[in-house]
C-alpha cells in the first residue's frame, strides 16, 4: 500500500460536562483526526493527547505540529506492506507515541477498507462484544457521585471506575464502598501520589477496590514496584506504558497485575498487540482505555477490546455519555447488556458539517 497522502485536522469537541482529573478540568476534548489516502481509498484515524500536556508529554497541538511538519513528510510518498514497516520509519524520531500512533492507526483503517476485512480481524480479534464499564471524574459533591453510581449500577454496568485525587480520595470511597458494598470499583490516581501517600494506600487496602491505577509518576516502573509488595490491592499502570519495551520493564519487576492499554497512547495497534501477547504471556489482564476520543477513535478502540486477554470491562463510552452531538458517523451505542458490537463493515468516519465546524487547525501532507 502506497501512502499518497495525509490530511490532518486539529479539532476542538465541547463536552457536555467538564472532566475532572488529578490534573485538572477539560471542557473539550482536542483530538488531531487523520484522513490517509492510497489511490482511490481513504481511511481515518484519531489521536487524542487532550488540548495540554498533562496527561502524558503530549498535546493536540504538538501532535499535530509533528505530524505535519516531520512525520507525515517522512511517511507519505511510500509504499508499506505492514504496520511494522510503517513503525520502522518512524523510529528515527524519539517518543511522541501520540503522533505516530495517528499514522500508524490510519495504515491499518486503510488496509482495513482496501481488504474489505473488518479491523478486528486484521488485529487477531473475534467478533464478539465488548464489555463497557462505567466511569465518573471528580465530581460537585460526593451526593452527586452517588446518585450517578447509582444510575451505572441500575442499568447493570459491571464495574465501576472513579477518579481520585488529593481532597477527593479516602472519603469519597468510604461513602462509595459503604453505600454499594457490592460494586465492583476501581480508582484512577492519573499519577497524582507518591510513595509517601502509603499511609493512604495501606487505608483502603481493605475497601476490595479491584485495583489501583496509575498511582505514582507517569514514567516510574520501580517506585510502583515497590508499592505493590506493600499493599495488597493489585496495580494498574496506564500512562507509565507508552511502548512495548516500557511494558517488558514494568512486568520485568513487577510493577503491575494489569495494564490499560491505549492504542494512541503506545504508538498505535501493532504496538498494542505486542503488549497484549506479552501480558498474556506474563498472565497479567489488559483492559481498553479511552481520552473520550469521536466515534472515529473509540471505534478502534472497540475493536482492539476482541482479542482475547482484554478481559477487564473497557473505558468505552455511548456518544451520548460526553456529546451532544459526536463529529463521526454512526455514533457510538451500547446494547442493552452495555457491551459494543466491534464493526463488519466500515468504521465510523467524520460528518463534514461537524469536522467544519470542529475544526481548529488543518493541513495536507503530501509528498515533497
Amino acid at each position: 500500500m502506497r501512502i499518497d497522502r495525509l490530511d490532518v485536522y486539529h479539532v476542538s469537541m465541547p463536552l457536555l460536562y467538564p472532566w475532572r482529573t488529578a490534573y485538572g478540568e477539560d471542557y473539550d476534548i482536542q483530538s488531531v483526526l487523520v484522513k490517509a489516502v492510497s489511490g482511490e481509498h481513504e481511511a481515518w484515524a484519531e489521536s487524542s493527547p487532550l488540548r495540554a500536556p498533562t496527561y502524558l508529554t503530549e498535546s493536540a497541538l504538538s501532535v499535530f505540529h509533528h505530524v505535519t511538519e516531520f512525520f507525515g513528510p517522512h511517511v507519505v510518498g511510500r509504499e508499506y506492506d505492514t504496520a511494522d514497516e510503517v513503525n520502522a520509519r518512524l523510529e528515527l524520531f524519539k517518543g511522541n507515541s501520540f503522533g505516530k500512533a495517528a499514522i500508524e492507526i490510519a495504515w491499518w483503517a486503510l488496509q482495513s477498507k482496501i481488504t474489505r476485512t473488518p479491523l478486528h480481524r486484521l488485529l487477531g480479534g473475534e467478533t464478539r462484544e465488548v464489555q463497557a464499564g462505567a466511569d465518573f471524574g471528580i465530581q460537585d459533591s460526593i451526593d452527586m457521585l452517588l446518585g450517578n453510581i447509582q444510575g451505572a449500577v441500575d442499568a447493570g454496568f459491571p464495574r465501576i471506575k472513579l477518579k481520585a485525587a488529593r481532597g477527593w480520595d479516602l472519603d469519597m470511597l468510604k461513602a462509595v464502598t459503604s453505600t454499594f458494598p457490592d460494586m465492583t470499583f476501581h480508582i484512577d490516581c492519573n499519577s497524582g501520589y507518591t510513595l509517601d501517600d502509603l499511609p493512604f494506600f495501606k487505608a483502603i487496602d481493605h475497601m476490595g477496590l479491584a485495583f489501583l491505577e496509575q498511582p505514582l509518576h507517569y514514567a516510574d516502573v520501580l517506585d510502583h514496584a515497590e508499592l505493590a509488595k506493600q499493599i495488597e490491592t493489585p496495580v494498574c499502570l496506564d500512562e507509565s506504558i507508552v511502548s512495548p519495551r516500557a511494558a517488558e520493564q514494568a512486568i520485568r519487576v513487577g510493577a503491575c497485575k494489569y495494564i490499560n492499554i491505549k492504542p494512541a497512547r503506545v504508538g498505535g495497534l501493532a504496538n498494542s498487540i505486542a503488549i497484549h501477547d506479552m501480558a498474556r504471556d506474563a498472565g497479567i489482564p489488559v483492559w481498553i482505555g479511552g481520552m473520550l476520543e469521536s466515534a472515529v477513535g473509540s471505534s478502534v478502540c472497540v475493536e482492539l477490546a476482541t482479542l482475547p486477554n482484554f478481559t477487564y470491562p473497557g473505558d468505552l463510552f455511548p456518544t451520548s455519555r460526553f456529546y451532544e452531538r459526536d463529529l463521526a458517523n454512526p455514533r457510538m451505542e451500547l446494547t442493552p447488556s452495555n457491551t459494543f458490537e466491534p464493526f463488519t463493515g466500515s468504521l465510523p468516519e467524520p460528518d463534514p458539517e461537524m469536522l467544519e465546524k470542529e475544526t481548529v487547525e488543518f493541513k495536507s501532507v503530501t509528498p515533497e
